[in-house]
C-alpha cells in the first residue's frame, strides 16, 4: 500500500468523503490506518498485512458516525505496525514528524493522528488506545486526547490488538473541539465528574523529576479552584505490578487476536515488534492468570471510588518524547515508566482525559484527568473547564 504523504509524513488519502450540515459540520479530520473504509485495505501499518487482507466489506460504525455527524473525512494516518509499539517509530513507511519537537518521537501507535492534528493538517483524529496509544502521543505533541471507558464505542471495522483493552479514542487542539466529537461519538448519561480531585501519588513519584516541576504549576491552579487535591495512594502492590499485569494481559490477547496471522503469513517486523510478537507467543498462561488477579483488584478499588464524581489526576507520561536518537534500551526504559501510568485506566476500563498542560525545556507533558466508568461526557466537560482554568483554550 502506498499513500501520498504531508509535511509531517500522516499518510493522506486524495479520496474526499463526507462533509455537510451537522454537528461537526465544517471540520476536516482523519482516522487512524487501522479503521475500515469500505473497498479500501486497511494497512495496519504493515507491509504483509496490507499484502494478506482484502479490501474491507464495510465501513466502521465509529467512522460512519462521524461521516453522519457533517466532519469530512480527509485522509488516513500512520500508525505503528500493528499498533504495537510506544514510540510512534514505522520502519516501513516512515515515521511521523513530532510538528513540536521535530527531533523527538511523535509517540504511538497513534502517531500519525497525532502529528496531522498538531501540525495543523486536520481538525480532529481519530486514534486507538490500548496501552497508551491516544494519550501519550498526545501528551508528546502537546494536544488534548481521550481513551474513552471501555466499551463506550463500538471498535466494530477496527483491527484489534488485545481486545479486553482497546478503545476508540481522538485527539484536537483544544478541549471544546474534544468534547464536541464526544457528544457525535459518546453515549448518553452516566455519571459525574466534579472532583474531588485525587492526586495519585505513585504516579507523580513515577514521572520525571522535571514533568512533576512543570506540571506542579497546573495542579495548583486547578486546585484553586476546584479545591484541593486529596493525595492517594492508589496501588500499595507498586506501580510496576500494574505494568506488568497489563503486558501479560496484552500479551495474551496479542497472540490469541493475530498469532493465527502471523504463523500462517510469517510476516517480517521492523525492530521491537518482532520481539514483542515472540514474547506474546511464549508468554506463561500464569502470567496472563496473575494479570487478570491485578485487573480484577484495581476495578474493585478504582470504580467506586470514583462513582461519586472524584477525579484522579497525574503526569500522563514520565518523560518528555524521547529523542528520535534514543537507543533502543532507552525507549524501553521509556515505554516501562509509561506503561505503569497508563496501565492506571487500561487496567480499570476508565475514561483518561489529557490536557497539554506543561513543558519541559520547551517540549510538551501533559496532565490526565481520569474519571469514573461511564462519566467520559462529564469529564470532557471538566476537562473544557480546566482548560479554562489553564488557559489552554
Amino acid at each position: 500500500m502506498e499513500l501520498p504523504q504531508d509535511s509531517v509524513g500522516a499518510f493522506m488519502t486524495r479520496d474526499i468523503r463526507g462533509g455537510g450540515a451537522g454537528p461537526l459540520g465544517g471540520l476536516d479530520w482523519a482516522a487512524k490506518d487501522l479503521f475500515d473504509l469500505a473497498g479500501e485495505v486497511t494497512g495496519y501499518g504493515n507491509p504483509d498485512w496490507a499484502r494478506t487482507h482484502a479490501p474491507a466489506a464495510a465501513t466502521a460504525p465509529v467512522v460512519v458516525a462521524l461521516l453522519d455527524a457533517g466532519a469530512r473525512l480527509v485522509g488516513k494516518t500512520k500508525t505503528v505496525e500493528i499498533a504495537f509499539g510506544m514510540t510512534g517509530e514505522n520502519v516501513w513507511y516512515g515515521t511521523p514528524r513530532n510538528p513540536r519537537a521535530p527531533d523527538r518521537f511523535p509517540g504511538g501507535s497513534s502517531c500519525g493522528s497525532a502529528a496531522a492534528v498538531a501540525s495543523g493538517l486536520v481538525d480532529f483524529a481519530l486514534g486507538s488506545d490500548t496501552g497508551g496509544s491516544v494519550r501519550i502521543p498526545a501528551s508528546y505533541c502537546g494536544l488534548f486526547g481521550i481513551r474513552p471507558s471501555h466499551g463506550a464505542i463500538s471498535l466494530a471495522g477496527a483491527c484489534p490488538l488485545a481486545p479486553s483493552l482497546d478503545t476508540a479514542g481522538w485527539f484536537a487542539r483544544d478541549a471544546a473541539l474534544l468534547e464536541r466529537v464526544g457528544a457525535v461519538l459518546l453515549p448518553g448519561g452516566g455519571g459525574p465528574a466534579e472532583g474531588p480531585l485525587l492526586r495519585v501519588e505513585e504516579a507523580w513519584a513515577n514521572a520525571e523529576p522535571a514533568v512533576a516541576a512543570a506540571l506542579a504549576p497546573a495542579l495548583a491552579r486547578l486546585e484553586a479552584s476546584f479545591g484541593p487535591a486529596i493525595g492517594l495512594a492508589l496501588a500499595p502492590e507498586g506501580l510496576r505490578a500494574l505494568q506488568d499485569a497489563y503486558r501479560a494481559l496484552q500479551s495474551q490477547e496479542v497472540w490469541a487476536c493475530l498469532g493465527g496471522w502471523v504463523n500462517a503469513t510469517g510476516p517480517t517486523f521492523g525492530p521491537g515488534v518482532a520481539e514483542r510478537f515472540t514474547v506474546a507467543r511464549t508468554l506463561p498462561e500464569a502470567e496472563a492468570l496473575a494479570g487478570q488477579v491485578v485487573r480484577r483488584r484495581m476495578q474493585a478499588r478504582l470504580r467506586p471510588l470514583l462513582v461519586g464524581g472524584a477525579v484522579l489526576v497525574y503526569p500522563t507520561s514520565p518523560c518528555p518524547a524521547p529523542l528520535l536518537a534514543a537507543s533502543p534500551a532507552e525507549q524501553q526504559r521509556v515505554r516501562e515508566a509509561t506503561l505503569c501510568v497508563t496501565a492506571i485506566a487500561g487496567l480499570a476500563g476508565l475514561p483518561e482525559v489529557t490536557l497539554p498542560a506543561g513543558t519541559v525545556a520547551g517540549v510538551p507533558v501533559g496532565l490526565s484527568l481520569v474519571g469514573g466508568l461511564g462519566c467520559d461526557r462529564a469529564l470532557l466537560g471538566l476537562a473544557k473547564r480546566a482548560a479554562g482554568v489553564l488557559g489552554l483554550g
